[in-house]
């Protein structure tokens, strides 16, 4: 079902040939450079996320590919929408950094731990869990699911890797936060157009800096604000440009 749509798309523009080709329909990236298999081969294997350590052809993921392709046709989450329904300007938003999601990774647990430590600047929590079930007594319990457009009733949002790259950057970049981007191997088909401090804020793998960067966007908000301003929907125009190319 992830598939179809894109070739039909394809199909609907361009002749093609009779063809074979691999698509990885899970997340993580599967041509590995040090692969020491037995025939010592590598495959051109279409993937949605890639990594620094693999050889992965990477395609847009499948919700930008449905969003683009169903764009304007029927209500969805795509990055129009979190532009019509982040209904707060900068000034109006809440300056602490906002953030949701499941167990996926380590270094999530770690967030909360930080928010705990911090709840004067950070509002974050898990809504599920399954990597860590056992940790739930510890990092729990479990808080709601909030609407996605309710994330941009604050100044700040994290981008934190799940099991791969977080799909949901994209999104995030669109609705007028300052984006904190956690350092990662794994990136998306329109990552190698981003530049650190201008379309998003950088932070350790580890989270280490992560305080002392929102207190500095606390402190100096109209820099922080500024800073915002320079990414003036870049990310959302590139992302969806490379994805209506390759469709």
């Amino acid at each position: 079902m992830f598939m179809d749509s894109l070739l039909l798309s394809l199909n609907r523009k361009a002749i093609l040939p009779d063809m074979e080709f691999f698509v990885n329909l899970g997340d993580w990236p599967l041509v590995l450079k040090d692969y020491k298999g037995t025939s010592n081969r590598t495959f051109p294997i279409f993937s949605w996320c890639g990594s620094t350590d693999s050889l992965d052809i990477v395609m847009p993921t499948y919700d930008i590919t449905e969003s683009t392709l169903e764009n304007m046709g029927r209500v969805m989450l795509d990055m129009l929408s979190v532009q019509g329904n982040a209904k707060e300007q900068w000034d109006k938003r809440v300056a602490k950094a906002f953030w949701r999601g499941r167990d996926s990774s380590r270094e999530r647990l770690k967030l909360i731990d930080i928010s705990r430590k911090y709840p004067d600047i950070f509002n974050c929590s898990l809504t599920n869990f399954f990597f860590f079930r056992d940790e739930e007594k510890i990092y729990g319990p479990k808080s709601d699911h909030v609407s996605f457009y309710s994330f941009f009733d604050y100044k700040y949002q994290l981008g934190l890797d799940g099991t791969v790259a977080a799909y949901r950057f994209p999104y995030l970049l669109a609705g007028g936060s300052l984006v904190f981007k956690q350092e990662s191997k794994y990136y998306e088909h329109f990552y190698n157009d981003l530049v650190p401090y201008v379309h998003y804020v950088p932070i350790k793998n580890n989270l280490d800096d992560l305080v002392e960067k929102i207190q500095w966007a606390i402190d100096h908000d109209e820099e922080a604000k500024k800073l915002l301003k320079m990414v003036d929907y870049f990310p959302m125009k590139i992302c969806y440009q490379k994805c209506i190319l390759l469709l």
